[in-house]
């Protein structure tokens, strides 16, 4: 059931844990409280897990970053890789921007920020786009992903997937619109690799991203984005709001031949996130680099680090609620914990004393091959200076490699293998592999089980998979069957 608060409430001077319970047990319909014509805020104390990054284009330098690795929801900055997706189909001309699209009963049913469509009516794709840009439109987010792959859920198989192939490793989509989801994460380094890639593969449909308002059927929408046109150099491009996420806003800069993505995730409020961002962009824009661009374009690979993990239904927790962007506010269920993979292979940080900061044992299983433990922490915006790194001036930062996985030589991997995870120690991956063939059953009794090993950001990983299946539909039963079991397993051509 979706839920606001019915009056306004000063929450309880408590821990953010405690004050996020409260905010859930005293909470009522959202359409209630839209037919009174007031909105939720965040009450006393409300203070939701950090991140932010800065990256200079040209170079690929990092110029700012705070728990940039750490997991956090993307809210509707989901939005901006379900317009990745869609542009990409428009360049193969399988829609035009005069395209319809049509709205099924369950993209009308999405909850707000929406247009309000009806189900059986169409919506041309330009206007989808600005829709999106502007409104943040759930529905019509919702819409684009059925129209593109059939159901909203098949949808976010697709943009995980193409998250991955760009290099966005530990990012997973659950959802095309951003609506609260436990398993939709992604980390404030993934969301600078989309900001570079949506401008260096579209340059001619990211210009939407600049526009500030639309017509649409009688009505003036404007954009949720209020650093464009008030700090110099903005051009675009995402803002986004759960309780959950806290106010985030993915920003692109150019100015004097420099050019900047940021990222900042998890602010307080709307205005204290912008003081934030137009901070960030005031001091990093003049210390980027002026001259000829020196990182290569965003590019796509067939694999990186960490492959596509799809939801089963029983781990996902998909909550419609109002609502995913600033203007409205929305309040989400707990997910029950899990033990996650043992995967460490990048330093994660999370905000000290944050309401909802991540922590592995509290990931579903489908997200837990994403997580990696706390090994150091830095404070929101006004706190310690030290606890953010700022890179050096001297130079560009090398780039991130894909991973070169190494496979034994004991196993010849089938047209179709199976993999369970991820271990940063080859005999925790056996063990796994040997406690999922007695769990499994008849289902992986011809399957062989092998570990690769990948070498990544200076990280030793093991997967852990079963080799022996020759068919598609013969691997996803065998993970069917280690699902049920308690087991995190995607199957994937070898």
């Amino acid at each position: 059931m979706r839920s606001v608060s019915r009056r306004s409430r000063t929450l309880p001077a408590l821990s953010a844990a405690l004050a996020a319970a409260a905010v859930l047990t005293a909470m009522a319909s959202p359409a209630e409280a839209r037919r009174h014509g007031r909105h939720v805020r965040p009450g006393g104390g409300y203070n939701p897990p950090y991140a932010a990054m800065v990256v200079d284009v040209k170079s690929g330098r990092t110029l700012h970053a705070v728990n940039e690795d750490a997991l956090r929801h993307p809210a509707s900055i989901t939005k901006v890789m379900t317009l990745y997706m869609l542009f990409e189909q428009m360049e193969k001309g399988r829609f035009a921007l005069d395209s319809e699209l049509t709205i099924s009963a369950h993209a009308a049913a999405q909850a707000p920020s929406k247009l309000g469509l009806r189900p059986g009516q169409t919506i041309a794709v330009e206007d989808a786009i600005k829709a999106i840009v502007t409104k943040s439109a759930n529905d019509v987010a919702c819409a684009i992903g059925e129209n593109i792959a059939g159901s909203e859920e098949r949808f976010a198989e697709l943009m995980t997937a193409k998250a991955h192939a760009l290099g966005m490793s530990r990012t997973h989509y659950a959802n095309a619109s951003g609506l609260p989801d436990a398993e939709q994460i992604t980390t404030a380094r993934d969301l600078t690799v989309l900001a570079r890639a949506i401008q260096d593969r579209f340059p001619r449909y990211y210009r939407y991203f600049q526009t500030r308002s639309f017509a649409f059927r009688g009505r003036t929408i404007g954009n949720h984005n209020h650093l464009l046109g008030n700090v110099e150099g903005v051009d675009g491009i995402k803002t986004g709001y759960t309780r959950d996420s806290g106010f985030n806003l993915m920003t692109a800069a150019k100015s004097d031949d420099r050019q900047i993505v940021a990222i900042v995730l998890g602010g307080k409020s709307g205005a204290s996130r912008d003081r934030i961002m137009a901070d960030l962009v005031r001091g990093s824009l003049p210390r980027a680099y002026a001259g000829a661009r020196q990182a290569p374009p965003t590019v796509e690979v067939a694999e990186r680090a960490r492959p596509a993990v799809v939801a089963d239904a029983v781990s996902r927790t998909r909550t419609q609620l109002a609502s995913a962007e600033d203007d409205e506010v929305e309040t989400t269920n707990s997910t029950d914990a899990t033990q996650p993979l043992d995967i460490s292979p990048r330093r994660s940080t999370a905000t000290p004393g944050s309401a909802g900061a991540f922590k592995p044992g509290a990931l579903p299983k489908a997200a837990q091959a994403y997580a990696a433990p706390s090994t150091a922490q830095a404070a929101f915006p006004g706190a310690r200076k030290s606890d953010q790194r700022i890179a050096s001036a001297d130079g560009p930062v090398a780039r991130t490699e894909a991973p070169k996985p190494v496979l034994g030589p004991k196993i010849v991997p089938t047209a179709w293998v199976i993999q369970l995870g991820a271990m940063d120690d080859e005999g925790k991956a056996k063990a796994m592999l040997a406690d999922a063939k007695v769990k499994g059953g008849g289902s992986l009794s011809k399957a062989a089980p092998y570990t690769v090993k990948v070498e990544h950001s200076g990280a030793t990983l093991y997967r852990a998979r079963f080799s022996g299946f020759q068919e598609q539909d013969a691997a996803q039963d065998a993970c069917s069957t280690l699902k049920r079991s308690g087991f995190s397993c995607f199957a994937t051509r070898s």
